[in-house]
């Protein structure tokens, strides 16, 4: 048995597109689009494991409501400098829900509500402004 991605239904692909790849760093591996059936596919993975990949289902003009994804659990990634990506995302317009005050992990969701555990690779000494910044909303 091989393990292949995990699916996340996207509203806004180009949302989508900018917060796992200009955000989060990953890069997209191949997309399919349907037109008959009003779906494309982008497949994404991290550059330090592109056998695991994250799926990303936009179905064309759809309205359907996806809860808060609190059932979904989490996706979660490694990174280098954990407080150089909370930083590049909040400097995006991304809430940084659960700060890294540990310099070990954070939350932070996506456009559409998808939550992403920050994990970093080891551990870096508490930073300011994250040491003391409080959580916001859930995640």
């Amino acid at each position: 048995m091989k393990y292949l991605h995990s699916m996340v239904r996207v509203h806004d692909l180009d949302a989508s597109l900018r917060f796992y790849c200009e955000g989060l760093g990953l890069r997209e591996v191949h997309r399919t689009e349907v037109p008959e059936d009003k779906y494309t596919l982008v497949f994404l993975s991290a550059p330090d494991s592109p056998e695991a990949e994250v799926e990303l289902t936009w179905n064309w003009g759809s309205q359907e409501e996806y809860g808060s994804a609190r059932n979904f659990g989490h996706l979660a990634f490694r990174v280098e400098d954990i407080y150089a990506t909370c930083e590049r995302l909040q400097s995006m317009g991304y809430t940084i829900n659960r700060p890294p005050r540990d310099g070990h992990m954070a939350f932070v969701r996506s456009p559409d509500l998808i939550s992403i555990e920050l994990l970093q690779d080891g551990r870096l000494p508490a930073k300011e402004p994250w040491a003391s910044m409080p959580n916001t909303g859930v995640w």
